[in-house]
């Protein structure tokens, strides 16, 4: 059987992006101190890149207000979110001088910042980083990481929150 698939002119945006949305993703909270303040963001292109270094990656938007200030930092804290945290997830996404409000973290002595109840936890450096069309593909290296084997990852799938059955 053969398939024709549209060319490359054919690839609309908006097509696309439902597209992409098909495959389910996690969601984590990339968060450091700059300068005093906390400051952060929800990705949800997180993956495992290698162990040898340790190493994994976040795409963010080329047009991220945030990257610029987090990028500043000397370490980044990287927080794996539960199922629970939906409204964390957006709350990150939401008002800049209100994304750490009422929210439990820790602070290491190098300035990552991580969500206490997160599922895991690592502490990292910017390894690399990468234009990548609208995007930036950003390699960390870790330093440190905790886990947690109790509750299940929030889910981010056709542009909305789901959890595992």
């Amino acid at each position: 059987m053969t398939v024709t698939f549209p060319t490359n002119q054919d690839l609309d945006p908006l097509r696309l992006r439902k597209a992409f949305g098909v495959f389910p993703t996690g969601v984590v909270a990339v968060a450091a101190q700059v300068e005093g303040e906390l400051v952060g963001l929800a990705a949800s292109s997180f993956a495992s890149v290698s162990l040898d270094p340790p190493l994994v990656s976040i795409n963010l938007a080329s047009s991220s207000k945030t990257w610029p200030q987090l990028r500043r930092s000397s370490h980044l804290g990287l927080t794996v979110l539960a199922d629970h945290h939906g409204p964390l997830c957006r709350q990150l996404a939401g008002p800049v001088d209100r994304r750490f409000d009422d929210l439990d973290v820790t602070v290491t002595e190098d300035g990552a910042v991580l969500v206490d109840d997160g599922l895991a936890k690592f502490d990292t450096t910017i390894y690399r980083e990468v234009e990548a069309g609208d995007h930036v593909l950003v390699l960390l290296e870790l330093h440190a990481f905790e886990h947690s084997d109790v509750p299940t990852p929030l889910i981010f799938h056709r542009s909305g929150f789901v959890r595992l059955a």
